[in-house]
């Protein structure tokens, strides 16, 4: 979740997230954040428009996901990673995080049986060959130091890289996948571990692969399920406190690939806490997930959340966290229009460009022009 790219409707200068080397303590870095906005060019576009909307702040990570459908799209297919390259390459303190399907048919509810010997298989080094090619290209668009979520969601049940149905293979599989990729010349990829928060279908902890092949401990965090207050999300069995212990003992960064609101419909109370959890705990990124119902820009559902969401990142360029206000101020996203003018429907995404409606005036020749 985001599952399938493509599936999401229209509408200072720090140091990059770096690659942890085998057995090197993190570095601690500022936590950039992004958002994902669309699958394509087209997410990259509205990146500048996000940042115009947070007015001027730096969106410092571009996120997008590999198709899983078939393995030609795992493998990176030529010409759909070129946009991202050209952006990463653009300034050296920007972050390329890409999804990585484990297996194709990746949403096509594969049976758990089947599930199974597909991890033993890849686990066996069936799909090296797929996993090399995708490293290969990344290395030759000059991403070799792109964030790799590889196998996202695993304790859930979407997806068909889901861990549940053999653990054990599981694991072995993904550390088949990171060892090959690191064998390419020129990478340094770095390799984020993410699960959803919560128990889900299988507790995430038994689907921890070792530290030898993880550089990065994620989560996906949504607002969910409904009625759980933040607070709860915090507290709850292997939630918000239990990855932050557990990516402390084992001596890894943090982040938050995906989240934003779900079951709980517009909800500032869980805005305002996942922006001040993060600026407390300094995840190495985040990127919310920006379209309905997840989002606060491209998505109009959900006012209350937006206000906190603009209020709190507008502006923010300074490498030092920006305390969450408590009571945060609302901030018209669109002027208000005088009764002498007559907006112009000029279409979504022109009105997103402009920052508003363009209005028509009829009073031009009026005394206090």
């Amino acid at each position: 979740m985001p599952s399938v790219p493509g599936g999401s409707p229209a509408p200072s200068r720090t140091t990059p997230v770096a690659p942890v080397a085998q057995g090197a303590d993190p570095v601690e870095d500022f936590p950039a954040f992004g958002a994902y906005l669309d699958y394509g060019p087209l997410g990259l576009a509205r990146m500048a428009w996000l940042s115009d909307w947070l007015g001027g702040a730096e969106l410092r990570v571009a996120h997008t996901y590999l198709p899983g459908d078939r393995w030609s799209n795992i493998e990176g297919r030529p010409g759909f990673l070129g946009a991202w390259a050209d952006w990463r390459r653009e300034r050296d303190d920007r972050t390329f995080v890409l999804n990585v399907p484990m297996l194709e048919r990746n949403e096509e509810g594969v049976s758990d049986p089947e599930v199974r010997r597909l991890l033993r298989h890849g686990a066996e080094g069936e799909f090296d060959h797929h996993f090399r090619t995708l490293a290969e290209r990344l290395v030759e668009l000059k991403l070799p130091d792109t964030v790799i979520v590889l196998g996202w969601e695993m304790n859930g049940i979407t997806y068909t890289h889901r861990c549940g149905p053999d653990p054990e293979s599981w694991k072995k599989y993904w550390n088949r996948i990171v060892t090959t990729m690191r064998s390419v010349p020129g990478q340094k990829f770095t390799f984020d571990w993410t699960p959803n928060r919560g128990r889900d279908a299988i507790p995430w902890p038994r689907c921890y692969p070792g530290d030898d092949t993880v550089d990065i401990i994620g989560m996906d965090s949504y607002d969910q399920p409904r009625g759980l207050p933040f607070d709860k999300q915090v507290t709850e069995p292997y939630g918000l406190q239990a990855h932050v212990d557990f990516a402390k003992a084992h001596g890894k960064p943090i982040s938050y690939a995906e989240w934003g609101l779900f079951h709980n419909g517009d909800n500032a109370e869980y805005m305002r806490g996942m922006l001040a959890w993060m600026d407390k705990h300094r995840p190495l990124y985040n990127t919310l997930t920006d379209y309905c119902p997840h989002g606060v820009w491209q998505c109009t559902a959900n006012p209350k959340a937006s206000e906190v969401y603009r209020s709190v990142l507008s502006g923010r360029t300074d490498p030092a966290p920006v305390p969450v206000p408590a009571t945060p101020q609302p901030t018209p996203t669109a002027p208000v229009l005088p009764p002498t003018c007559s907006p112009l429907n000029l279409g979504e995404w022109v009105e997103y460009w402009l920052g508003g409606k363009l209005c028509l005036r009829f009073d031009w020749v009026s005394s206090d022009r």
